[in-house]
């Protein structure tokens, strides 16, 4: 859109007044104007855009709404009183109308009886109402290749993780790299489970998707929109279950890379709790992360001060872990024998397994799960309590 499109859109507004003008993505044509002569045209657009918003002709009756997701990227002027006057901000939805998102798009097509909206809505926390209807549609198109009657929650749960992480992969076919990433996602389980303040356990598996060799997900029991210290914290050492699961039983010279994701996580999230939640000790309540950003205003010494509050945070997390998953060395054990049989369990799956009310089936592993989503091999495994009775 150039000026003189700007002032065709108008003038063709004011001939059909009382109107209104709606801009999708505004943000394309409105951001900050550039002194670089490479992008006349740009500022050019939104010099017009402006003019035409309250410059000399009158607009009455012309009511002008834009949208954007890159609100930082407009120019300033656009903001300014007389142009655009009102700035609404549309959150995602709530998780009641998360709930009833489930409930419009489900209703479109055949599902099953075991599917749970109230859990769908808890594990979707800041999806969009299109997002919502992308994972329903990508849950009925699984259902459909496999031949399959109805979409059930294994299909939605399937579904959010391919969105999520990418598609499943077979498991890789050399042991070790099973034995690798069972030890490490039954550290971060475990951490879960004997970890105050953590996010509860919603599921973990060892079949590949995207770059991740495995996963451990997590369901929210509520949305919230602040984090507690502790709540941090629990994150930290939860993070560090991985790294701590793979040296337990491989030995330090034997880890691998695949708690890279993690200690990028843990990191920001400490990092961020000394520059920008001021849960600081020693530098108490400031924020420092605009500073670190900009790389101005800081003291080598400050800069040195916040190094070794993110570092001590990290490294107590990592002891934590390691007293947690060295008390608890048979669980870790257990647990990884059936990840390594059954490939993804449930959080009550998890809890039997530890019980002794699920044990792993003596007898060959079975089969690796396929990639392509036409396989019957199921989409998470279905082990049966065999606990003694």
């Amino acid at each position: 859109m150039g000026a003189s499109r700007v002032r065709q859109l108008f003038a063709a507004a004011k001939e059909h007044a009382p109107c209104l003008i709606f801009v999708d993505e505004i943000d394309s044509v409105g951001r900050f104007r550039s002194s670089s002569p490479h992008h006349p045209y740009a500022n050019q657009t939104i010099n017009q855009l402006l003019a035409e918003m309250d410059g000399f002709e009158p607009s009455e009756g012309i009511i002008v709404l834009g949208a954007t997701n890159q609100r930082d990227d407009l120019d300033k002027a656009l903001l300014r009183p007389g142009r655009f006057d009102f700035q609404v901000y549309v959150s995602p939805p709530s998780y009641e109308g998360r709930i009833a998102l489930f409930n419009l798009y489900l209703a479109k097509i055949r599902a099953a009886e075991d599917v749970d909206v109230n859990k769908l809505a808890l594990g979707t926390v800041g999806y969009t109402g299109a997002d919502i209807q992308n994972l329903v549609n990508q849950a009925a198109i699984t259902a459909g290749l496999r031949e399959d009657s109805e979409v059930t929650m294994a299909h939605l749960w399937d579904a959010r993780d391919r969105l999520l992480m990418g598609p499943a992969k077979r498991r890789p076919l050399d042991e070790e790299s099973n034995k690798v990433s069972a030890y490490h996602e039954a550290g971060h389980a475990l951490m879960t489970l004997y970890t105050s303040d953590s996010i509860p356990l919603h599921k973990v598996t060892i079949i590949p998707r995207g770059e991740s060799g495995g996963h451990t997900s997590f369901l929210q029991d509520k949305d919230s929109s602040f984090w507690t210290r502790s709540q941090l914290i629990a994150q930290l050492d939860v993070l560090m279950g991985g790294r701590v699961g793979e040296e337990m039983v491989f030995g330090q010279d034997r880890v691998t890379t695949g708690a890279g994701d993690d200690f990028k996580k843990a990191t920001s999230i400490a990092e961020n709790m000394v520059s920008r939640f001021g849960f600081s000790k020693k530098l108490g309540p400031r924020v420092f992360s605009g500073s670190l950003e900009e790389g101005l205003q800081l003291s080598q010494t400050t800069r040195d001060a916040i190094d070794s509050e993110v570092d001590d945070l990290l490294n107590a997390s990592l002891t934590r872990a390691r007293e947690v998953l060295t008390k608890h060395r048979s669980e870790h054990q257990m647990l990884a024998e059936a990840l390594l049989y059954f490939e993804t369990l449930s959080s009550d799956q998890v809890r039997d397994v530890l019980a002794g009310k699920l044990k792993v089936p003596k007898g060959p592993r079975p089969t690796p799960s396929a990639s392509t989503p036409t396989s019957k091999v199921p989409l998470k495994p279905t082990p049966q309590s065999n606990a003694d009775t």
